[in-house]
């Protein structure tokens, strides 16, 4: 039984490969406790056919793809990410939008297998290999602890108020202390 759901957004730069190939993973081995969704800061318009094939045989509707704009989730029907992951180490350096939810962010670095020049066999090579990759990180992260997340959020905001409680406390002290 799915207690919860947790939205999943994928950013690359062109949402054309690895951010695509993240999203169906999530989508096939993620047993339902995960609705993943990619996008792309620059979207190329089109799916790469090497990532198509790599995810053809997950079974994942490969109709269902399609190269989309992270504004699509700026917007107010959108839903609510509990989780935002990077796989283009170009978007490390920029700022990204706020997304609804304030979500957790992670990076995970892959190399692109769109950049790898070659041969027909070499490319299809390349995707493969970051496939394996990134069905690898997802596997790790779709066995997290799901029902320690909500109580390790809250530790962290508890801290977070604490310390602010503590420095007010000291502020206090000092007003009443001249």
């Amino acid at each position: 039984m799915i207690l919860k759901t947790y939205n999943v957004l994928i950013l690359g730069t062109h949402n054309s490969a690895r951010s695509i190939m993240a999203e169906a993973l999530f989508n096939t081995t993620g047993d339902g406790v995960f609705k993943a969704y990619s996008a792309g800061s620059s979207p190329a318009g089109v799916v790469n056919r090497f990532g198509v094939e790599e995810i053809r045989n997950t079974g994942y509707p490969i109709k269902n793809l399609r190269s989309k704009s992270w504004n699509e989730f700026l917007l107010p029907r959108s839903p609510t990410m509990h989780f935002v992951i990077t796989v283009c180490d170009e978007l490390v350096s920029q700022p990204l939008p706020v997304f609804r939810g304030n979500p957790m962010k992670a990076h995970w670095g892959f190399e692109d297998p769109t950049a790898i020049g070659g041969s027909f066999e070499e490319k299809k090579e390349a995707f493969k290999k970051a496939f394996q990759q990134i069905r690898n990180r997802v596997d790790l992260f779709t066995a997290l602890p799901l029902a320690h997340l909500d109580q390790v959020a809250l530790d962290q905001g508890m801290a977070k108020w604490q310390k602010q409680f503590d420095l007010s406390s000291v502020q206090v002290s000092h007003n009443l202390n001249p």
